[in-house]
Parts: structure tokens; C-alpha cells; sequence
């Protein structure tokens, strides 16, 4: 009988082959679907008092996806890779990450990292860059986003943003809470970013 980790993969993966983008496409083609599971402890954080209005902010075709994780927050094992020494306790207290798969996701792979980032309302994420090539896919809108030295843009819902190796890139929400869908290849796949922009982080 499927699982609850389950039915979180499978919508997960039902999600990103709805997407209509080039570059999703060929991620979701290479990766191998079929992965083993893995136990983890389920962790509650903060930021999960969001998920009610994230699923209710969430268009229709992240609906699935954003409301199986709210129904079933405590069963997840939630992660943080910050803590209050690098951002501040606001941060901490509005901020985690699900790893559905991964190298400590609730399923094995070593090759590519996928799951869900959550930001509280008024945060901001400060500059941040990783080796490894990230895409995101915001399944909220009204959150801005900078990449390199760029400005601040909104980005909707549904909207493809890929960051390139090492590239620095920060996001600030508004008065909503952000959910954002990640998938992460190309370097270690747990990796503390490295804050700052790029070459001064």
C-alpha cells in the first residue's frame, strides 16, 4: 500500500511534468523516478504554521502537491541549514526545507536534490550562492528575487527561475509566506550555501 512518502514523491513528480518549460523538461527526463526510500524523523519548525495559506494562495496545479503537505506536516522531516548565528532568529523561526530526494530526503539519490523551501511572510533571504546548478519554481507569487547584481523582480506562481553554478541569488517575501518547488544537480547536494554575493561570500 503506498505511503504517505509515497503519494509526496508521486505529486511532486506529477507537478513538474505539468510544467511547460524546456529546461524542466529535460530535469524531470533524467531523473530516475524509481528511488528507495529512506526513514527520517519527523521535525516540526516554525515556518509550518504557513502551509494552511500557502495551499489556499497555491493556483490550482500546485493544489495537490502544497495541500498533501499541509495535511501532513508532522509526518516530515523538515530541515534548516541556517541557523540564528547566520541570519538572526526571525529568519529561523520562518524558514525551512523539505527534501524529498535527495542525499537526506525521505528518498535516495545521489545525483539531483528535489523539495520545498518555505519563507515566512517579510523576510528576506540574503545573497547566497552554491555550487550546485539550482532550479526553482515559486508555487506562490508576490516574492522577489535578485540574481548576480541584478534588482528585485515578483515572480508568480508557476514561474521557471534557474540559477547557474556558484551564482548569487537572493529572494525577500512580502506579505504572503513563499513555497517554493527546487530541484539542485551539479555539486554536493547538501551543501551549506555560502553567504554573500559571489567572490565576497
Amino acid at each position: 500500500m503506498p505511503t504517505i512518502f509515497d503519494e509526496l514523491l508521486e505529486r511532486f513528480h506529477a507537478y513538474l511534468a505539468g510544467v511547460d518549460h524546456d529546461l524542466v523538461a529535460n530535469e524531470v527526463a533524467r531523473i530516475g523516478w524509481d528511488m528507495p526510500a529512506r526513514s527520517l524523523e519527523p521535525r516540526a519548525l516554525g515556518c509550518l504554521g504557513y502551509v494552511d495559506s500557502i495551499a489556499a494562495l497555491a493556483p490550482a496545479d500546485a493544489k495537490p502537491l502544497t495541500r498533501l503537505v499541509a495535511d501532513h506536516r508532522g509526518e516530515l522531516g523538515w530541515g534548516q541549514t541556517y541557523s540564528a548565528a547566520d541570519f538572526g532568529q526571525g529568519f529561523i523561526d520562518n524558514y525551512g526545507w523539505l527534501e524529498v530526494f535527495g542525499t537526506r530526503g525521505h528518498f535516495v539519490n545521489d545525483a539531483v536534490a528535489g523539495g520545498l523551501l518555505i519563507l515566512g511572510p517579510n523576510i528576506v533571504y540574503p545573497d547566497h550562492h552554491h555550487i550546485a546548478e539550482e532550479i526553482y519554481i515559486p508555487l506562490t507569487g508576490g516574492t522577489e528575487w535578485r540574481m548576480g547584481e541584478g534588482d528585485f523582480h515578483i515572480r508568480d506562481a508557476g514561474e521557471v527561475i534557474h540559477h547557474a553554478s556558484n551564482v548569487s541569488h537572493a529572494m525577500r517575501t512580502g506579505k504572503e509566506p513563499l513555497m517554493a518547488l527546487y530541484l539542485w544537480r551539479g555539486g554536493p547536494l547538501a551543501q551549506k550555501s555560502t553567504i554573500g554575493s559571489e567572490g565576497r561570500g
